[in-house]
């Protein structure tokens, strides 16, 4: 490694949806499971915006063979103290029937805020992501990589998608939890910033007009971290399989080195329109796995299986530096079989087919969820 280069450590977080496991719909967590959930993993749990939500995070990773031993240990831990409970977590973007307007927030300032300040929207949060921060500590490359990735924020979307339905019904959409998300202000894709000082000039204007208190109340698909010296994607649904969530983490991380070596090379990822990025923002929400996005050099349409091969390709360099291959090669499965959200409508149109009402089948579906969720690897 040279000096002064990146070592592209990385973090992950994920939300999850609590469930009944009798009734299969979203239920508020009682004091005492998050009070034995901080019992057992101390500062890696804490709680989300809704009751029924609850959020984990590795600590900072060097290697995906420990996430993948940290991840599955949250994972199991949760479902463990959950479980005692009659409760279950789900990692999913959203809940396939369940209704977040009617499960009561979070007893903390900083959620009584939120209601205070965005009203109805925010009341509709029923939805969990993947956070994937990685380390790079110099601001402006922080922002150089940022304005280069969100080229490939509609691809990480697309592998990650797991929100096809909204309270019962099927949205037609891979990812719903974007169309909720979108609702709120300070969403969706950055525009490009020059510089990390154009970057903290911008967010100064709404701290200092009171707007916010600071850039934590942004939130865009891609962010510099409010907390860490990070650049965090959080465009990606809740990966219900653990080994789709490392693969979507493994190629996010790969592609920041990749970026990194063009910058190093004074070469660059060549940037496009805003308007351009969120057409395939559009195509990764709609369609997922299955999608076709533009490649714009090309000027067409693309299959994600054509786009899988290309970035498995452009980041053979850095998936062997950093010892992930196997995690980045996995995409290639995820657009074979498709993502949780392609299983969790196959899974309601079976039921269907079997003879079950269609509440029937939702519940069949949060079945299939939790099984997954909790899956050894």
């Amino acid at each position: 490694m040279r000096t002064g280069e990146p070592r592209f450590t990385f973090g992950i977080e994920e939300e999850y949806h609590l469930v009944d496991l009798e009734s299969r719909d979203l239920a508020p967590a009682p004091p005492e499971l998050m009070a034995a959930c901080e019992a057992a993993l101390g500062g890696q749990v804490s709680p989300e915006f809704l009751r029924s939500q609850i959020e984990v995070g590795t600590r900072v990773m060097t290697s995906f063979g420990e996430a993948r031993a940290e991840l599955g240990t949250l994972r199991t831990t949760i479902a463990e103290l959950a479980g005692a409970h009659g409760l279950a977590p789900l990692a999913a973007g959203t809940h396939p029937f369940g209704r977040g307007d009617v499960i009561p927030p979070t007893d903390r300032d900083r959620y009584r805020a939120l209601v205070d300040d965005l009203q109805h929207v925010v009341r509709r949060l029923a939805t969990c992501g993947m956070h994937v921060h990685v380390g790079l500590a110099d601001d402006d490359l922080r922002i150089d990589i940022m304005n280069q990735m969100r080229y490939f924020v509609p691809h990480l979307l697309a592998l990650s998608t797991s929100s096809p339905f909204w309270q019962g019904d099927n949205t037609g959409l891979k990812c719903y939890r974007l169309s909720v998300l979108d609702e709120l202000p300070r969403t969706g894709l950055p525009g490009r910033f020059s510089s990390w000082a154009e970057y903290a000039g911008t967010i100064d204007v709404l701290v200092r007009a009171r707007v916010i208190e600071n850039a934590s109340k942004v939130w865009w698909d891609i962010r510099p971290s409010a907390r860490f010296q990070t650049l965090e994607l959080r465009v990606a649904d809740s990966c219900t399989r653990l080994e789709d969530a490392l693969a979507v983490a493994a190629v996010f991380v790969c592609l920041c080195r990749m970026l990194y070596r063009l910058r190093r090379n004074n070469q660059s990822w060549r940037t496009y329109p805003l308007f351009l990025l969120e057409e395939n923002r559009w195509r990764a929400q709609r369609y997922g796995a299955k999608a076709t996005l533009f490649d714009f050099g090309k000027g067409e349409l693309v299959p994600m299986a054509d786009l899988a091969e290309e970035i498995i390709a452009i980041t053979a360099e850095d998936a062997a530096a950093l010892g992930c291959e196997a995690e980045v090669a996995r995409i290639r499965t995820i657009v074979a079989e498709g993502t949780s959200a392609d299983r969790q409508v196959a899974c309601f149109d079976a039921a269907q087919a079997a003879g079950k009402a269609p509440a029937a089948a939702l519940q069949a579906v949060v079945d299939m969820l939790v099984g997954e969720t909790r899956e050894k690897l």
